[in-house]
């Protein structure tokens, strides 16, 4: 596989090329490894034992990676995820900066005639990959996602920035009993996380990551307007670790949760993808098309595309880390300071945790 590696003291990162996504993250803390990031089962298996026609990143599904459009590509031909999440990048530069390391890569191809690029920096001391995204020039309008991946062997607990709303769309994800099964009711809404309707009636708990139901889920949170960045823990029961995503709601309003918990049974999924939560945030709805057209989202006045320019640069940013945990119980809150974030939990005590606090700051246009 073609990686590049780069490191900061205390963490590495490494981009698989031929697809853009993150294959591996390490972060080096109290004498452990912990790897806060997913990989699929079959990456190393011969390519002839998977299903014919499989994306390319289905086939190397792993870490992070770029999705533009998010989901369906219906406007611009290309698999599902786009061509950032499928397709060749190449390094442009990696290079040291002051207390760190950065490197930038380039898509092979455009999306929607605009150049794609990538920018990884990573801070000594610091157990975060800060990442920026920007589309140079092009035309029209692209939704996006970061499709951010955590793993667990024993579940886990998740908390939020505070949201407005949860809600699954019109369609089930394994709608077919002989394919697969699911948890959530589909199309259903709360406004209580911990009490969003299940499909069999009652409720599930979207903060409780269980392990012993088997289910293929997809549903969009949409962040509130409370004047700080949005972000996702979740603290990994076996792992005993918090795993912390980070984003700017004005550039990424949503965050999509995938849980994959055994709830495929076809190839290559076979059962075996257990203990997986996607934590998409992005500006997009569930396809190239609906995210341009009179979607649920807009129509609520939440923005699902950015709008592309010739001569204009639109960018974005995501924060992805790791640090020890005991206790098992995620923070209430997260707040950006100047140096570090601050981490609230419910028994009083608060954490402090290096951490660039002027890197959320809209990445914008220009």
């Amino acid at each position: 596989m073609d990686t590049v590696t780069i490191a900061a003291r205390g963490i590495s990162v490494s981009l698989d090329l031929a697809v853009g996504h993150i294959a591996r993250m390490a972060v080096e803390a109290d004498g452990r490894t912990l790897e806060p990031l997913h990989r699929a089962p079959w990456i190393e298996e011969p390519r002839e034992t998977l299903p014919p026609g499989l994306p390319e990143g289905v086939v190397r599904l792993s870490g992070d990676f770029l999705c533009a459009p998010f989901s369906v590509a219906d406007v611009e031909k290309a698999p599902l995820h786009g061509w950032p999440a499928n397709s060749a990048w190449e390094a442009v530069d990696s290079a040291a900066i002051e207390g760190g390391w950065r490197a930038t890569f380039r898509l092979a191809r455009t999306v929607m005639g605009a150049t794609v690029e990538k920018t990884l920096t990573l801070r000594d001391g610091h157990p975060f990959l800060y990442q920026e995204h920007a589309f140079v020039g092009g035309q029209g309008a692209i939704s996006v996602a970061h499709h951010t991946m955590t793993v667990m062997k024993d579940g886990g607990r998740l908390a939020f920035s505070p949201k407005r709303v949860a809600a699954t769309p019109a369609d089930a994800t394994e709608p077919d009993p002989a394919r697969g099964r699911y948890l959530l009711a589909y199309p259903a809404r709360t406004h209580d996380l911990a009490a969003f309707p299940a499909a069999a009636g009652g409720i599930a708990d979207l903060t409780d990551y269980s392990m012993d139901r088997r289910h293929e889920d997809f549903v969009t949170l949409v962040e509130a307007g409370h004047g700080g960045p949005g972000w996702t823990a979740v603290a990994r029961r076996a792992e005993k670790d918090l795993v912390l995503v980070l984003k700017n709601p004005a550039e990424l309003p949503v965050t999509m949760l995938w849980i994959s918990n055994g709830g495929r049974d076809y190839a290559p999924w076979n059962g075996r993808h257990r203990g997986v939560l996607g934590i998409e945030d992005g500006r997009a709805a569930i396809g190239h098309a609906a995210s341009l057209g009179d979607n649920w989202l807009r129509r609520e006045g939440v923005p699902t595309a950015f709008d592309l320019a010739e001569g204009r640069r639109v960018a974005f940013r995501q924060v992805v880390g790791a640090v020890p945990l005991d206790g098992g119980e995620p923070p209430l809150s997260v707040t950006v300071r100047p140096r570090h974030l601050e981490l609230a939990f419910a028994d009083g005590g608060t954490r402090d945790i290096p951490h660039d606090g002027s890197f959320l700051r809209a990445a914008g246009a220009a």
